[in-house]
């Protein structure tokens, strides 16, 4: 079951899975963290694998995602990114499609637990500061 998400926490929080993580990391790109924690729990209450979410209609993604703005780059970027997780080995989130530094650092820290990291986004920054491990100036 899909739960509403605590506006205090960041997304990938209260994210359970590696690819509902980088579902909503895509969701985060240019667009506001509050309108993704309404849209993000109605995704995944509709498509909670990228099995399910790959036999979905376009059309009917595109409502869902309307909101956030760019709603048709953003269903055929996690339509790709979907596809390629179904091989992906787990490693490098580099390795699927449209996750970039900020969803490659984001996987590291909050499903690999590695906290000795150093990334650019103030968010990312601030939630590692937060838990004891502090950031260089940038």
């Amino acid at each position: 079951m899909v739960r509403p998400m605590v506006p205090e926490l960041m997304v990938q929080q209260q994210i359970d899975g590696a690819w509902q993580h980088m579902v909503g990391v895509m969701m985060l790109n240019r667009a506001r963290g509050v309108v993704v924690k309404k849209v993000l729990p109605e995704f995944l209450k509709r498509w909670p694998t990228p099995e399910k979410y790959l036999r979905s209609r376009s059309a009917t993604v595109q409502r869902i995602l309307h909101p956030l703005g760019f709603y048709r780059r953003r269903e055929e970027a996690i339509r790709k990114m979907s596809q390629d997780f179904l091989n992906w080995d787990g490693q490098d989130a580099n390795d699927l499609y449209g996750i970039g530094r900020y969803g490659s650092d984001s996987y590291r820290i909050f499903f690999n637990h590695e906290y000795d990291i150093h990334p650019l986004d103030k968010e990312l920054r601030a939630y590692l500061e937060g838990i004891g491990y502090p950031q260089p100036n940038l």
